[in-house]
């Protein structure tokens, strides 16, 4: 029993040690980490949007479907730099949240799917969506931590669900569009998330709008 409690006094002080950790962190600071994970996120979508596109059938474009029925298509963001540099920082950054929290699910399938992939480079892919996973929940980590010091307004997240099922399809067409698509609609989203996050690390260090 006193080894128990000797485990549970270690790990309560670890807990208690990484809170206070967090809590010494500048907020520039902290943006500037999750502007690096979501630089990161963004980077790794892309190279697998490319990596897909080295081995897509033609057929697979024209049945695409259109970035409109992206499950996240639904929430009202900015639509480029000019617009982000006027919504507040605390919607900026409930926006990001909501897009990173709305490909939890998504981003499972993507997972499991990709072992199976009718591509040739599957297990390199594979490899690179478990990447994506862990960056994902590291920036996710990391904005809950910032939203807890941004005050409530900052903390609001839209519920965006995914209802795309838990498979991709039947056929190797359909496993592969399906595939792409979803990783089109994240590359979207995460360019959105690291945009947002910029801006709110320009504007934490004060740096002129236009350099944002």
């Amino acid at each position: 029993m006193a080894h128990r409690g000797s485990k549970g006094t270690k790990l309560y002080l670890t807990v208690l040690y990484m809170v206070a950790s967090c809590s010494a962190v500048s907020m520039n600071d902290l943006l500037d980490r999750a502007s690096q994970r979501s630089d990161k996120l963004h980077s790794l979508s892309t190279t697998l949007t490319h990596e897909l596109d080295s081995h897509f059938p033609p057929i697979g474009r024209a049945i695409m479907p259109r970035p409109s029925m992206c499950h996240t298509s639904s929430l009202q963001t900015p639509n480029d730099k000019e617009q982000a540099l006027r919504v507040s920082e605390s919607d900026l950054l409930s926006l990001s949240r909501s897009l990173l929290q709305a490909w939890v699910d998504p981003l499972v399938l993507l997972s499991t799917s990709a072992n199976s992939l009718p591509h040739p480079s599957h297990n390199n892919i594979y490899s690179k969506i478990q990447e994506l996973q862990e960056h994902s929940k590291s920036l996710g980590d990391g904005l809950d931590i910032l939203s807890g010091k941004m005050g409530p307004s900052s903390q609001y997240i839209s519920l965006l669900p995914f209802r795309g099922g838990n498979n991709l399809g039947q056929d190797k067409i359909s496993r592969l569009v399906n595939f792409h698509f979803l990783l089109s609609c994240l590359r979207r989203d995460s360019h959105k998330i690291d945009s947002f996050l910029k801006v709110l690390r320009c504007r934490a260090i004060k740096m002129r709008p236009e350099m944002c």
